[in-house]
């Protein structure tokens, strides 16, 4: 029983000291606006899709990706790569049409 808690202990110590995205709108030192292309594998993050308890929102725009959470998707010349994954995501992503940003 010691060993159990112990575990769900240790586990919950590892999530709490998992990076975060900074005020600076940054993660592991890359800025989280610009343009951004999907990729299967050599992601820069994996992302999490969700409606809520979002960590970024973001606003898709064809134009000056040059605020927090606006991405331009391309599929060359981008500024960080992702992938959309259902677990062990480096952040949680919503999709919105006004006010981009950190939640």
């Amino acid at each position: 029983m010691k060993k159990i808690v112990l575990i769900i202990v240790l586990i919950s110590g590892l999530q709490l000291m998992a990076e975060s995205i900074g005020s600076d709108c940054s993660y592991k030192g890359k800025n989280l606006f610009g343009r951004v292309r999907i990729v299967d594998f050599g992601e820069d993050f994996k992302v999490k899709l969700v409606r809520i308890a979002e960590d970024l929102r973001i606003q898709v725009v064809n134009i000056a990706p040059d605020r927090c959470g606006k991405w331009e998707f391309v599929s060359f010349g981008e500024s960080f790569k992702i992938k959309f994954v259902d677990i062990d995501e480096d952040f949680k992503i919503r999709f919105v049409t006004i006010d981009p940003g950190l939640n």
